[in-house]
């Protein structure tokens, strides 16, 4: 008898080996990517196997499998997923709280959502669905909301997806994206934001399209900055039209006088560019944007730091003017060598003040601002500086004669200046 139960026994045992290692070769075998699919690897406590993505959304979102999902949970790189199947629409619901996903042109720190919810509908290669972001308070009026589609590109190469995000009010966009910042305390945040965005996955590439409308902010006490002084020696007292303001704003924000102190254009070009491989990174922050770096935020390379330097800015805007704006960058802009402020670095580079700055001193000037330090090492090493910028910088400086011009580009092209020694 005792025979006859260790046989039974060990064949059942057999027989769930067998039904175990049979269904992972028959999950192996549907999900195993085509050649040249995208694909990604899945742990199942000691297997893992590559899996074909297309193929996996394919059958995750099919009629006949998606209800099976219904109250399951994995585990993700973004976070934990949760499924629910909507029977009454037909549709799957994706459920990640908290979510994060890293974005390299947005920044070293991923971007941090509270709760996210997505639905997902397939027709054929189609998807379509629904999408939530809500911030920690779990008000209804503060979620934001939108509408998605997806096109699995022939062959599984990967994932096309558009995303619309309905027009929400500015402070509801901070509250989900950055709920942390300690500004959304006190600051009064007016306008509202519409987004229309392209993903190419699994590249992650994405473009944006923002719509703003009156965006204001009130509450951060940006007006004590109109008696500022500044701690990088005797500020420059330049007019707005002096050369070397003029070739500031021809070199960091042509469009400076017309703003509201953000540049979408520049924002999503910056974006664009950041994502290309071998290209040189692009910044796209105004000249408002960088005194709010220099005097309040820091440099931080974090999204959330950016989206505090976008705040300031706003108010800096309404509460200083543009004549002051550019006063305060020009007093207080990095020029390489620890030397900060326009009137320091004049008189340390050319032994002048910075209102009797030639014109092609103040484009070279002006060239240094992008990155300051290695343009200085540069100087140092070569005698000169990049000619292709400092030629950029003539031809965008406006306000000026055509005769102006050409003798400046002249100027320039021809321009060696002595390298300054280094500091003791």
């Amino acid at each position: 008898m005792k025979q006859f139960l260790r046989f039974v026994i060990y064949g059942l045992l057999a027989l769930v080996v067998t039904t175990c290692v049979a269904i992972f070769l028959i999950v192996k075998l549907v999900l195993a990517p085509a050649a040249g699919e995208w694909s990604t690897t899945v742990e199942a406590g000691p297997l893992r196997f590559a899996v074909g993505v297309p193929t996996a959304v394919r059958l995750a979102t099919s009629s006949w499998f998606a209800p099976r999902l219904d109250g399951h949970s994995f585990d993700s790189r973004f976070g934990s997923l949760h499924f629910a199947w909507k029977d009454a629409a037909g549709v799957l619901e994706v459920r990640c709280s908290p979510c994060s996903a890293e974005v390299a042109a947005l920044g070293t720190q991923p971007i941090v959502f509270e709760g996210l919810v997505a639905t997902v509908k397939r027709e054929g290669n189609t998807l379509a669905g629904t999408i939530e972001a809500t911030p920690r308070s779990a008000e209804a009026a503060a979620v934001l909301q939108g509408q998605w589609q997806g096109q699995l590109v022939p062959k599984g190469k990967g994932l096309q997806l558009s995303v619309d995000i309905k027009d929400a009010p500015i402070a509801r966009w901070y509250a989900v994206l950055a709920p942390s910042l300690p500004e959304l305390q006190r600051a009064r945040i007016g306008g509202t934001l519409a987004l229309r965005g392209q993903v190419m996955l699994p590249e992650a590439t994405f473009a944006v399209q923002p719509t703003v409308s009156q965006f204001t902010v009130e509450g951060l006490g940006t007006e004590a900055m109109l008696g500022a002084r500044t701690s990088c020696g005797a500020p420059s007292k330049l007019a707005n039209d002096s050369w070397l303001a003029r070739a500031v704003i021809a070199a960091e924000d042509q469009r400076f006088f017309t703003h509201a102190g953000y540049d979408l254009a520049e924002i999503v070009a910056s974006i664009d560019n950041n994502q290309k491989e071998g290209q040189p990174k692009r910044g796209g922050s105004t000249l408002t944007q960088q005194l709010a770096k220099m005097l309040v935020t820091g440099s931080d390379r974090t999204a959330e730091r950016k989206l505090r330097e976008l705040l300031y800015a706003v108010e800096m805007e309404q509460t200083l003017g543009k004549a002051r704006i550019l006063q305060l960058y020009l007093d207080n802009a990095p020029w390489g060598g620890n030397l900060c402020g326009a009137e320091a670095a004049a008189r340390r580079y050319f032994k002048r003040s910075a209102r009797s700055l030639e014109p092609a001193q103040a484009v070279w000037l002006a060239s240094m601002l992008h990155k300051p330090q290695a343009v200085l090492e540069q100087w140092r090493r070569d005698g000169q500086i990049d000619p292709d910028r400092t030629k950029w910088v003539a031809e965008s400086v406006r306000g000026i004669s055509r005769n102006q011009r050409e003798s400046l580009l002249k100027s320039v092209a021809a321009a060696r200046f002595t390298a300054p020694e280094a500091f003791p």
